[in-house]
């Protein structure tokens, strides 16, 4: 059923548009466009106005003295020629407003939804349009990189990407945070609130202007320089993308921009998401279908993003939103009346459109509802995506570390969480993302240490139990999530080091402080702080699966799921994964079973003392795997904490080599 609406409303696209190539590139024909010669074309779609008039600095404010010629099916057109010296009519950051006549005879002031800058001055509550010519734009010098054989994403956001009290800019995040993604072997960023939104502390997830890169963190060229500096770098960029709701603003945004309260949105209650305050759009309008598909393709052809996360999914399948529904895994939950076909139509549209024109390109959903077949193929039926993200995992580690006391932890539970994941649909999988980090929330680093972290991170005192507890905790469920949980990996700016803080965006309630709003990259550093040591486990361990790539290789087969001893062993891509979470035992000669007899060298361990750990097993230690042991001298304090990557070595291979 899904595919055939799928394929009827692709076929229209080809019969009635020319193609869905040019449909889905009608960036390219609305909002302002240059013609020949240097006249200006402007074309809007307002099907609930009376009259639509274009003002602002080239008029000098002059309501209705330029108004735009009405078209078929709701659409507006007005021309510009150029001025008598052959300039054109309308210079670059000018600032410009759509004026629509309503039926009942209001003038409204609007920014147009096609507009690709928008700027707010501080002493206004509102986005201005300013027409973005640049004489000289920004050209990109650098291929695409190849699109990454094991994702390791760096979900980022770029106004906090500084230990200063300010909003960070798009150069700051070039010169200062990509070389930092790339030393830690990370090789995507997943960029957050770049598409415009006027309430900063709403983390970009209430969009007013969806074709215009936020101003707050610099211009256009800007994020230009930045995308074109991650591929020089190797550095995959995705865009955090909410096509699932928008601002409900009315001047600076898209809501009652025509004068109704449908045009790009439902009418009446269905338009109105009950716990966002945010206006839901009609999937099945033919021009909000145009609007947000050709929204995918600015976003890659203009500034060359790689790819989507698409936020807020599980919103979009239904028409319940998930709201007050707990998803049980049953096919009627996911398969009846209350699934909204037109969403999931489009979802499959944008996939199609995406992968059709873009072979390279990655889409992440992020869908709590576990719908079968998100990451299927389009021709089986699916939805279309490449990954989804895995949210129950995160979900899980918070859980344990409020409720749960280190020797109740359930190693089965762990285990059943991280590899509970539909066959044959990748996943991303994250042991916290910016979610956990918000304020109301803690990180882990903080669920694990909380405050001492503002006062026991120093190496130059001696190690405080909660602070080594907290280090070595940090470590192996990382590595844990990392190694079992997906095809895929995401943390979260910061969190790689334990940044000792939640975020929290400037507000009424912090009396706009910036104090939380930012990444305090300076701790890493000090070579004195111990939050350099978990960088450096963090980075080693990316590095490890660089090499060795166990993201690609399929499931891991876990050999050793001892709920007594709590110790976890698997393998996967060939290695040997071995980890002991008792709190208080360590093992001496503990035997466990491997696939490839012979000699075996640690490659990652977590108790090295460069990792803040207590170096008990040297690095170039062999086990044998007749039998395998697990090698860690007593200790009755949490020192057992004990994570090791191992790789079998061949007998007839020297004492040390790796193969």
């Amino acid at each position: 059923m899904r595919y055939r609406l799928f394929e009827e409303r692709l076929a229209w696209l080809e019969k009635d548009e020319g193609g869905f190539d040019q449909f889905t590139q009608s960036y390219q024909s609305y909002g302002v466009q240059m013609q020949l010669g240097g006249g200006l074309l402007f074309r809007e779609w307002a099907p609930g106005a009376h009259a639509l008039f274009l003002t602002g600095d080239f008029n000098a404010w002059e309501k209705l003295s330029n108004p735009f010629t009405p078209k078929a099916f709701g659409k507006w057109e007005l021309s510009l020629p150029p001025k008598a010296d052959g300039s054109p009519a309308i210079q670059h950051l000018s600032k410009l407003k759509l004026v629509i006549k309503t039926k009942d005879g209001e003038y409204l002031f609007r920014i147009s939804p096609w507009a690709k800058y928008v700027t707010k001055t501080l002493d206004s509550v509102t986005y201005d349009w300013i027409h973005w010519d640049p004489p000289h734009p920004y050209k990109h010098q650098h291929q695409r990189p190849l699109r990454p054989r094991c994702l390791r994403i760096y979900e980022a956001h770029v106004g906090i990407a500084s230990p200063r009290e300010e909003i960070a800019s798009y150069k700051n995040f070039t010169l200062d945070v990509l070389p930092r993604v790339k030393d830690l072997g990370y090789n995507c960023i997943q960029l957050m609130a770049v598409l415009e939104h006027a309430y900063y502390a709403s983390f970009g997830y209430q969009v007013t202007n969806f074709f215009a890169a936020s101003s707050r963190f610099g211009t256009p060229d800007d994020l230009k320089a930045l995308v074109d500096e991650a591929h020089s770098l190797g550095i995959t960029v995705l865009l955090d993308m909410v096509h699932s709701h928008a601002s409900s603003n009315t001047e600076d945004g898209l809501n009652h921009f025509d004068g109704t309260d449908s045009c790009f949105f439902h009418a009446g209650s269905r338009g109105e998401h009950s716990h966002w305050g945010s206006r839901l759009f009609n999937y099945g309008s033919w021009e909000v279908s145009r609007f947000l598909l050709s929204n995918l393709r600015w976003w890659v052809d203009e500034y060359g993003f790689d790819g989507f996360r698409f936020d807020g999914i599980t919103s979009m399948l239904y028409h319940h939103h998930g709201i007050g529904v707990s998803f049980s895994g049953s096919y009627s939950d996911y398969f009846g009346m209350h699934v909204d076909e037109d969403a999931v139509v489009h979802l499959m549209l944008s996939n199609y459109t995406l992968h059709k024109l873009y072979p390279e390109c990655i889409t992440i959903a992020e869908d709590v509802s576990g719908m079968p077949g998100l990451c299927r193929p389009i021709q089986e039926g699916g939805l279309g995506f490449d990954y989804r993200l895995a949210m129950a995992v995160p979900d899980k580690w918070i859980q344990i570390l409020k409720e749960v006391k280190d020797e109740d932890w359930d190693m089965w539970n762990i285990v059943h969480t991280l590899t509970n994941r539909r066959r044959g649909e990748d996943s991303i999988c994250y042991a916290e993302s910016h979610d956990q980090a918000l304020v109301g929330d803690k990180s882990l680093a903080f669920w694990l240490m909380d405050k001492e972290m503002y006062t026991n991170m120093s190496t130059l005192i001696a190690m405080t139990p909660v602070i080594d507890r907290g280090m070595q905790l940090h470590k192996l469920i990382r590595l844990l999530t990392h190694s079992l949980g997906g095809e895929g990996y995401l943390n979260f700016m910061g969190n790689e080091f334990g940044h000792p803080e939640w975020l929290d965006f400037p507000r009424k309630g912090n009396n706009e402080s910036y104090r939380y709003a930012r990444r305090q990259f300076n701790l890493v550093d000090t070579e004195h702080l111990r939050y350099r040591q978990l960088y450096a486990f963090d980075r080693d361990m990316n590095h490890a699966e660089d090499e060795y790539g166990w993201l690609s290789s399929g499931l891991a087969v876990v050999s050793t799921l001892d709920q007594a001893d709590k110790v976890i062993v698997f393998e996967r891509a060939k290695l040997l994964f071995i980890f002991n979470f008792h709190p208080s035992i360590s093992y001496s000669h503990y035997r466990v079973a491997v696939q490839h007899a012979g000699k075996y060298k640690i490659l990652l361990n977590s108790d090295e003392v460069q990792y803040g750990g207590h170096g008990r097993i040297q690095q170039d230690t062999e086990f044998c795997s007749e039998p395998l042991a697990f090698r860690n001298r007593p200790n009755s304090f949490l020192v057992s904490f004990i994570s090791v990557t191992t790789q079998p070595v061949p007998p007839s291979a020297s004492r040390g080599q790796r193969q």
